[in-house]
């Protein structure tokens, strides 16, 4: 949809009584975000019947609405910010630095503008080191590769254009090798094994990614199992994990696509609470209730070859406490 097409002039069918305006307007533009929408809304660019009305606004199916304008998003912007960093290694070259879950590595989706360009890994590089590469442009300067934002761990930041290509090279060539633990629901049928099933884009629901379409792009990630829980609350499976390809969430898609989601990962199946089940007897002073308001998945271990010197270099880092602390919270529920 281009700007030439607005405004843009709908009526509301009979099927969409009951409908929110925001809703309704999300289904119809349907390469804008809800929360765009609700921006347009809020700016007074959604005239309903010809009068501006509110996100909230229930159909009743025979309105005419019109958008006024199109839903253009603020740009996207890294900017500085004294942000607390995790740095586990420093040279002229690069730096080796622990993401925390919930952190974006750059700006990204969100419903204001703070939300999209605030409180990112990006910006606490560029507060912390005076030079940054920018192969990946103004957006993602130093940024060689990415973690999901729930996903917590270790990532090479490049601090020129030459140590950034030479990194990008060795990532193509599937020469730095990265290595994960992930926790997952059940236990999975083989001890050692290898997922190589396509990704793709889930058109469905476009947050998430899927291994069910042809035309993907190859994956692949090897895991064994490192230690099963039997628990109170269920069969779990720590895994260590290994990714020859670094597509958009790998691990999580292949797990959940094995039966075995990521704990935590409710994107892919993964529950939203871990409940004691009733038919099994928990430790005193075990919770009914365990909750994690991340995913399970941390980057233990990256392995390369150092641009400058050539030598093998590698960095890893333990689980963080919250992961611990489910682990721990687990084992002691067994009776």
């Amino acid at each position: 949809m281009s700007t030439s097409d607005f405004p843009l002039h709908l009526a509301a069918e009979p099927e969409n009584a009951g409908q929110r305006l925001d809703q309704y307007l999300a289904a119809q533009l349907s390469e804008t975000s809800r929360a765009r929408v609700q921006q347009l809304i809020e700016k007074g660019e959604v005239l309903v019947d010809g009068k501006p009305a509110k996100a909230s606004l229930r159909l009743r199916g025979e309105e005419q609405i019109s958008v006024t304008a199109p839903p253009r998003a603020a740009p996207l912007r890294a900017i500085a910010e004294e942000i607390p960093l995790d740095i586990v290694y420093e040279d002229d070259d690069l730096a080796i630095v622990n993401k925390p879950a919930g952190m974006m590595v750059h700006a990204g989706a969100g419903a204001t503008d703070d939300a999209r360009n605030r409180g990112t890994l990006v910006n606490a590089l560029l507060h912390h080191f005076a030079e940054l590469s920018g192969v990946s442009g103004e957006l993602r300067p130093g940024i060689v590769h990415r973690l999901d934002r729930a996903t917590s761990g270790l990532m090479v930041v490049a601090k020129n254009d030459k140590t950034h290509r030479r990194l990008a090279r060795q990532f193509s060539a599937r020469e730095v090798h990265k290595t994960y633990v992930a926790l997952v629901h059940g236990w999975p049928k083989k001890e050692k094994g290898t997922v190589q099933s396509a990704i793709s884009r889930d058109f469905q629901r476009r947050t998430r990614m899927t291994t069910r379409r042809s035309g993907g792009r190859e994956a692949i990630t090897h895991y064994s199992v490192t230690r099963k829980i039997d628990s109170p609350y269920g069969k779990f499976a720590l895994l260590e994990l290994k990714i020859e390809t670094g597509r958009t969430h790998q691990i999580r898609v292949h797990m959940a696509s094995l039966g075995h989601p990521v704990v935590g990962d409710t994107l892919y199946g993964a529950p939203a609470e871990i409940r004691a089940q009733s038919n099994r007897r928990r430790a005193s002073g075990s919770p009914a209730v365990l909750t994690l308001t991340r995913n399970f998945l941390h980057s233990a271990m990256l392995e390369f070859k150092h641009p400058r010197t050539q030598k093998d270099v590698t960095f890893s880092r333990p689980l963080p406490p919250e992961l611990a602390q489910l682990l721990d919270a687990l084992a002691k529920a067994e009776v």
